[in-house]
């Protein structure tokens, strides 16, 4: 079996993040980590918050606590939160950690050494009402490219354009919001992607088909638009710091490196953080040395992260010229936005992770957004499609078998799965369409096509409704008990099944499936097409208990609250 790197795009530390975020990073990343697992693959699932850059220290300043203190807090809330959607990170870190210090550190004189790191002097952005060198992101202004009025120095997040700060139309700062600024010469530090362009391009090209279309397109777009050289320091308190023994000068006006060069060496730190908690057992370098050849990276995020993980990270990664990991497969994903706009907390419009946690369980909304997830295009989230889903797919579809069953089993035949008849034509044709059933979700989940991964599990729940309906045991026990229960043996074994397989995308509800029979040795941690075929693993005598209800149907009264608390309407 292969060893299998998983990230995700991290989750910036300033504010609760919104489903979008989840969807299009760290709830994929789980599922797949968790089918992975359970097909006896060794995973290392590894994220951390992003606690560098302007927006922590705006919003420390705002609060009045030192950047280091609310970054702490912010995480645990962050982690809390991550933990109620039941993501099992094999570690969390942060990218404020000693470990991501020492590793940027040495990648960047590493990149030196080879050439590929200069010092230049550039003209900078310097606010007179603020008496300090602005940073890209302490710069608002107009996007030239798309006319949006709220763009950073850095990238504006409406058309994902990477700007300078001096592209911005009307630029103010940040902190004052002055526009008494003006252009003033000092130094930093340049990675040199144009001398690199040509290895990230070839790099791209041996990988690239073997990513999903919106990633491979995002990367080739930049190639062809041509790479150029980047500034890789800033004029910030908080950050990882240039090493004083290899820029003196630099270190000496307290130049941090810029949180994009930074932020994906995190991926490395925060396997170091897990690798030091028990350095006699883990080697962090083993997973990220490419003389480890079966190691295969998988990295998910959004869209706008593609540039800098197809790109920017490669090439820092390439220039080093040491033999590090680099990611074999990018699973990027389109924007999920709120009844067709934006999610914005300001405005009060679209459901942020710890308000959705207060309102349902996590499997309501960890199953809604991958069988929505955003792949192909855009998609939006509305609560008429919310509320339909969870009634149709969750609460009638799986929950209600769930709990039909187990009732008219418990009240027919008592608390043990009965005896009854031998299997029959009915049995082997439902065996044979699960095993063709789960085949199909077993290939979309290797192909990480998760909302085809859904369309399949939730087809795999509804074979046994059919089956239920075709063989009617409610009708079925007036003249053939033994027949009638076969087929709640059947049934019983398709939840047990359903337990199974279901896990990586309702691991709760699954676990309360599984829970319902009293097997011994209950170990299994898959179940293969063929042996689903048999419909077996849940023998005649097995005692059981009927499982709370596991999805509770949304009525109309629910779908008008939800709405009035988090905004309705079109954009």
């Amino acid at each position: 079996m292969a060893r299998h790197l998983i990230t995700s795009a991290l989750p910036y530390i300033n504010g609760i993040k919104h489903l979008g975020n989840m969807v299009g990073s760290m709830l994929p990343a789980d599922v797949y980590s968790r089918y992975l697992r359970q097909r006896g693959h060794e995973v290392l699932y590894i994220c951390a918050t992003d606690e560098h850059g302007t927006p922590a220290e705006l919003a420390a300043k705002e609060q009045g606590v030192p950047v280091d203190a609310f970054c702490t807090d912010a995480h645990h809330q962050q982690k809390a939160i991550y933990d109620g959607f039941n993501l099992a990170f094999d570690y969390f870190g942060r990218s404020s950690s000693p470990q991501n210090h020492e590793i940027t550190q040495e990648i960047a004189r590493e990149l030196k050494a080879n050439g590929f790191i200069e010092e230049r002097s550039i003209r900078q952005v310097y606010s007179i009402a603020d008496g300090r060198f602005l940073p890209d992101r302490y710069i608002i202004g107009t996007c030239p490219h798309c006319g949006y009025d709220k763009a950073r120095g850095d990238q504006c997040e409406n058309c994902t354009r990477v700007l300078d700060p001096t592209d911005l139309i009307d630029a103010r700062s940040a902190i004052s919001s002055s526009s008494n600024l003006e252009v003033r010469e000092t130094k930093h530090l340049f990675l040199l992607q144009s001398a690199l362009a040509g290895e990230v391009e070839a790099w791209v090209d041996e990988r690239a088909d073997n990513w999903p279309v919106l990633a491979s397109s995002i990367a080739r777009k930049w190639l062809t638009e041509g790479l150029h050289d980047r500034a890789i320091t800033r004029d910030l308190d908080w950050g990882v710091p240039v090493p004083a023994d290899t820029w003196p000068d630099l270190a000496a006006e307290g130049k941090v490196f810029y949180v994009w060069f930074d932020a994906p060496i995190e991926y490395i730190g925060a396997t170091k953080e897990w690798a030091d908690q028990d350095p006699a057992n883990r080697d962090w370098r083993s997973w990220w040395w490419e003389s480890d050849a079966d190691v295969h990276y998988t990295q998910f995020m959004g869209k706008d992260n593609v540039p800098f993980h197809s790109v920017m990270f490669p090439a820092t990664l390439l220039g080093t010229r040491a033999p590090w990991k680099k990611v074999d497969v990018i699973k990027a994903f389109n924007w999920l936005n709120y009844y067709g706009g934006k999610f914005s907390t300001s405005q009060r419009r679209g459901v942020f992770t710890h308000d959705a946690l207060d309102i349902l369980p996590a499997d309501y909304w960890r199953y809604f957004m991958m069988a929505n997830a955003p792949e192909s295009d855009d998609s939006s989230f509305t609560w008429e499609h919310f509320t339909a889903t969870v009634n149709k797919d969750l609460a009638d579809t799986l929950g209600n078998f769930v709990n039909r069953v187990l009732s008219f089993s418990k009240k027919r035949f008592g608390e043990e799965v009965p005896a009854g008849a031998e299997p029959g034509d009915a049995e082997a044709k439902l065996g044979e369409e699960i095993a063709r059933l789960l085949a199909e979700y077993e290939s979309q989940m290797e192909a990480i096509q998760f909302r085809k991964a859904a369309a399949a599990l939730r087809a795999l729940w509804s074979a046994g409704n059919s089956y239920l309906e075709e063989k009617a045991p409610w009708l079925e026990i007036k003249t053939n008990p033994e027949g009638a229960a076969l087929t709640l043996r059947t049934a019983m074994n398709l939840i047990h099944l359903y337990a199974v397989v279901s896990e990586p995308f309702i691991p709760t509800s699954a676990r309360k499936m599984r829970e319902a029979f009293s097997l011994e040795n209950d170990t299994a941690t898959w179940v293969t097409p063929d042996e689903a075929r048999s419909l077996a693993s849940v023998p005649a005598g097995t005692p059981f208990t009927i499982p709370p209800v596991l999805f509770a149907k949304l009525t109309d009264e629910d779908l008008e609250s939800y709405k009035e608390r988090f905004g309705g309407e079109s954009a």
